[in-house]
């Protein structure tokens, strides 16, 4: 994880390199939402998915990077005073309050931009369709049958009471939708047949849920310092949660089930996954 997240700052230094002229604050701000923090889960998951299939990582690399600039993006927009007014993201102030609310969203646009970008570029993948592939399942897993789609299904849990199978609806799209591309990336970029993907899609779709109930679990219970961000909003808010649904005894027992059966999921891997079986570990057992 350190090494990815190492690699990817890198590579947002190199792209979002500061034009002398007056886009700086615009390339600053993207900067400061960027670079440093962050778990880069979802670029660690396109590397480990895609080493499966003998994928070279700087390939993968490449796709991990443009998921992570959606992932960026979408934390801009999130923290923005019409959404959940946020003064703090990894440790540091957001966008809208270091720079202001017009350059923040200037700075999400622009990152959603450079993600299709990086996919599009021959860079990525020699093979056109395989680049065409992979700007498909992202734009389906960041609009509204993904992730803008459980952005919206958040905002209204403000007004309304939403049950287990809502809440978890909302949850597949709002964080799964991208935790899910990830591992799909991997086996676009592997050329995996669709029929051959249903034993990663479970791993994929049980991490997630196991990732947001265990956020949930955080924002109850955690230490503000080490996750960086103001916790206890969903509380605050009146939404309904994992935790609020199914109590902290039973929510942490649900996320182990999960992460179990995610790692079930992998049978018909050997060593090679063992990353993989790694992280749905670490997705329950993480403090920040």
């Amino acid at each position: 994880m350190a090494q990815v997240s190492e690699q990817i700052d890198r590579a947002f230094d190199t792209l979002l390199t500061v034009p002398d002229d007056p886009r700086g604050a615009l390339y600053r701000a993207m900067r400061h939402a960027a670079i440093g923090g962050g778990k880069r889960l979802r670029p660690l998951l396109v590397v480990a998915s895609a080493r499966l299939f003998g994928v070279g990582e700087q390939q993968a690399l490449r796709a991990g990077l443009a998921l992570e600039c959606i992932h960026v993006y979408s934390l801009i927009h999130d923290d923005l005073p019409a959404m959940d007014d946020d003064d703090m993201r990894r440790g540091k102030p957001t966008v809208h309050k270091a720079f202001d609310e017009a350059t923040a969203i200037l700075a999400g646009d622009s990152l959603h931009a450079l993600a299709f970008e990086i996919l599009s570029d021959p860079a990525t993948h020699a093979d056109p369709f395989v680049r065409a592939d992979l700007v498909l399942e992202l734009a389906r897993s960041a609009g509204p049958a993904g992730m803008a789609g459980g952005q919206m299904m958040d905002i209204e849990a403000e007004r309304r009471s939403f049950d287990l199978a809502t809440v978890t609806r909302l949850q597949a799209l709002k964080t799964g939708a991208l935790i899910s591309c990830g591992i799909e990336f991997g086996m676009i970029l592997g050329r995996v047949a669709p029929e051959g993907r249903t034993g990663l899609r479970g791993y994929a779709r049980d991490i997630g849920l196991a990732f947001q109930i265990a956020d949930d679990i955080l924002d109850a219970t955690g230490d503000e310092a080490l996750v960086g961000k103001k916790l206890g909003k969903d509380e605050g808010a009146g939404k309904e949660t994992f935790l609020t649904l199914l109590g902290l005894d039973r929510a942490r027992e649900q996320a182990r089930v999960l992460v179990d059966q995610a790692i079930a999921h992998l049978h018909q891997f050997g060593s090679e996954a063992d990353l993989l079986r790694d992280l749905a570990r670490f997705v329950l057992e993480r403090d920040r």
